[in-house]
């Protein structure tokens, strides 16, 4: 599930969006401050941040300026009643991806939310080689080594492992992998999601009873972490 972060000050507006993004099968995080709202930018870690430009204590602006200066990438969608050209520009210019201007339609909105996303989904996308610990992992090669040690991956454990690194520190369910990396194919069960998992965390962890990458969120799915 995507997490959004909304920084808004106006309660109707907030309540108004926090009720529509829910529906929309978002996890929502809020602030009416923007100072709080900064720390939380910095601190949580968020799919997209909803942020409004007119804000007590530190406003949009200056809020995505200071998270971009932090190396925070975040996606940022600026919220703003402000017509004039010059504010949407200077937005962008201190590193916001998009911006719509209020009264905006629900539909407006969570279609540029999903093109946000679906651009920072794409950007992964290209990874063909990634460290962690002490592994390597060439996915263009299929080759995978930890320390000095080759490992015996298949090509359906470097699909899952893949998949993981797109989706680092987010909470994945079984059946997202099983619509993603399997499609279904074969008729897989969550199951074997499972036993996949026991197998990779014999390869890769150091101690597959106690895992430090590949983790089990209760009730939930798994979670990777570099």
């Amino acid at each position: 599930m995507k997490r959004i972060l909304v920084v808004e000050d106006d309660p109707a507006i907030l309540a108004g969006l926090v009720a529509s993004l829910e529906e929309g099968h978002y996890e929502v995080l809020t602030s009416s401050d923007g100072e709080k709202g900064y720390q939380m930018g910095k601190r949580e870690n968020v799919d997209l941040i909803l942020l409004d430009l007119m804000l007590p204590s530190k406003n949009g602006q200056d809020i995505c300026r200071d998270l971009r200066k932090d190396g925070v990438n975040t996606p940022i969608l600026m919220l703003t009643s402000k017509r004039e050209e010059m504010d949407k520009v200077l937005g962008l210019e201190l590193g916001a991806d998009d911006y719509v201007t209020k009264p905006f339609s629900i539909r407006e909105l969570h279609a540029r939310i999903k093109a946000l996303l679906r651009r920072k989904g794409e950007l992964k996308k290209g990874i063909d080689e990634y460290s962690f610990g002490s592994l390597h992992i060439d996915f263009k090669k299929q080759e995978a080594t930890k320390g000095k040690k080759a490992l015996k991956l298949s090509a359906k454990e470097f699909e899952i492992l893949k998949y993981f690194v797109q989706h680092e520190s987010e909470v994945v369910t079984r059946e997202m992998l099983l619509d993603d990396v399997w499609g279904y194919e074969n008729f897989p069960t969550t199951r074997t999601v499972d036993n996949y998992i026991l197998g990779l965390r014999k390869k890769i962890e150091n101690n597959p009873s106690s895992p430090e990458h590949l983790l089990t969120v209760h009730t939930a799915g798994y979670k990777f972490v570099k």
